[in-house]
């Protein structure tokens, strides 16, 4: 007898359609076949199934029985198939209805004693789901909280080999997960905040213009002049995620294992700050089945490289490709995956080795050979690609004693949130959302100049010795401080402050 289950594979951060198709009653010698190009850890689902099925209580097949993961040129790794392949069983020996199996996705790990264990991937199986026109999927429990997540899919927790079975034959005491609630939970500690930062009025201006454009931005300063402290407050200043944009950074850690499901944290943009010791891979991401990196657990949200210079020089080449496009591109013998990486990238470094250059307090020790040598670690190509560069100077203990509390993130972020809605009536519908993207038809449109201006960003242009794309990037940064200020035109002074933001280029 013949019986098919419905599931997938993960590829990257996106799930594909698998048919687990299982023949049973077939002659020949006694045993399970299972083909379809499965890697080690689904071959040795057998004898998870078979554990599983006895434990259940359901009898195993007593004819030879050929296990079909189709189509069968799509790698197959990982432990999703174990609770599809004893369904399937169980349907082709007549102990399971099969007329609801065509409308469910299923997937998971199995125990031997028949209990499920979560798999990777929940929301992109749901997904996939809906864009098959199935009615819902069944999980493992922490796997379908995930799925429960993306609307318009029913979401069944199995919590065992023998509840899915009993819910496929009907059983009216299962019902769906609830769906996500409409608003986001209350965050269960208290979060950074922009009041906690004294001075540096310079840089927290920088921060918000790159924050309402969707700028990368770089700090350079000494130790202590409170990079990192402002670095990890910009989450604060950003507008929350839509819908859209919400289940786009789900569905990437729900791939990568680390879908915060039940937390605050889904419904906030991620922040992600690698130590500098991190691997090209880790960064980009890759492995034998490519699998989302840094870049990609940061998409949506912001990417933070503290102490800039100290990382690898290779793995800062390769943000180029995520930092121009939005997306990167991993090409292995088993997969070639493209994952998103719509990042705003917040760097941090010090201006020279020793750190005091430019130190009120402290002389720097440095010679101007080490300095060049010291900067030359981040390449004239990523830099380009960086549009806003502030100098964070370090702060006096008079000052630090004196200085009235900051104004709080609230306040940055309404004025951050009325610039992006400038910016999403331009864009009217189409991705991107946001000036750091803006280019073609509409970097001429949004961002004319009037002769004079054009002569001005010409003059700074051939005295810094800028590139055309940092030409491309000064205009879009006016483009944002014009949108902050409300105005339809790019002003003299928006241009100006745009130019002030290529801090390394001058000097």
């Amino acid at each position: 007898m013949l019986s098919v289950i419905r599931s997938g594979a993960l590829v990257g951060v996106e799930a594909l359609p698998v048919e687990v198709e299982v023949n049973s009653g077939e002659i020949g010698e006694y045993g399970l076949w299972l083909v379809g190009l499965p890697d080690a850890a689904v071959k040795e689902s057998e004898d998870r199934v078979t554990s599983a099925l006895q434990n259940a209580g359901l009898r195993l097949p007593e004819t030879r029985t050929t296990i079909n993961l189709a189509p069968g040129d799509l790698r197959k790794e990982g432990a999703f198939y174990d609770l599809p392949i004893a369904l399937g069983l169980a349907a082709a020996t007549g102990q399971l209805d099969r007329r609801r199996l065509a409308q469910y996705l299923i997937a998971g790990e199995l125990g031997l004693s028949g209990g499920t264990r979560p798999v990777r991937g929940g929301v992109a199986f749901a997904l996939l789901a809906r864009r098959l026109g199935l009615k819902g999927v069944v999980l493992p429990r922490a796997s379908a909280v995930e799925a429960a997540l993306v609307p318009g899919v029913e979401a069944f927790a199995a919590d065992s080999l023998d509840a899915a079975r009993r819910f496929l034959n009907g059983d009216p005491a299962f019902s769906p997960l609830p769906p996500s609630p409409a608003v986001p939970p209350t965050p269960s500690g208290e979060l950074p905040d922009f009041s906690e930062v004294k001075g540096q009025l310079a840089v927290r201006r920088a921060v918000e213009v790159a924050a309402a454009g969707g700028h990368n931005l770089l700090l350079i300063g000494p130790p202590g002049s409170g990079k990192s402290l402002i670095a990890k407050r910009i989450p604060t200043v950003l507008p929350e995620p839509d819908a859209e944009e919400r289940l786009e950074i789900l569905s990437v850690h729900s791939a990568a294992g680390t879908c915060p499901s039940t937390d605050a944290r889904a419904w906030s943009r991620p922040f992600r700050s690698p130590h500098h010791t991190i691997s090209d891979i880790g960064l980009v991401g890759g492995g034998s089945m490519p699998g989302p990196g840094e870049v990609s657990l940061a998409h949506r949200g912001v990417l933070f490289l503290d102490e800039l210079p100290e990382f690898r020089r290779s793995a800062l080449e390769v943000l180029r490709q995520p930092l121009e496009d939005g997306q990167v591109t991993v090409s292995r013998a088993a997969a070639k995956v493209t994952l998103p990486s719509r990042i705003m990238l917040v760097a941090a470094m010090n201006p020279c080795p020793c750190g005091h250059l430019g130190d009120r307090m402290r002389e720097c020790r440095c010679s101007p050979a080490q300095v060049r040598r010291y900067r030359s670690r981040v390449s004239g190509p990523l830099l380009d690609r960086i549009d806003v560069q502030v100098e964070a100077p370090a702060l006096t203990i008079d000052e630090l004693r004196s200085a009235a509390p900051g104004e709080a993130s609230s306040e940055m972020r309404a004025r951050i949130e009325a610039a992006r809605a400038i910016q999403r009536r331009r864009f009217a519908g189409r991705p991107g959302g946001c000036n750091a993207v803006l280019g073609g038809r509409d970097l001429r449109e949004h961002c004319a100049l009037e002769r004079a201006q054009g002569d001005l960003l010409q003059q700074a242009m051939e005295k810094l010795g800028l590139s055309a794309r940092a030409y491309d990037r000064i205009l879009r940064v006016a483009r944002t401080v014009a949108d902050l200020s409300g105005t339809e035109r790019i002003a003299t002074a928006h241009l100006l402050e745009a130019i002030h933001y290529r801090s390394l280029d001058r000097g």
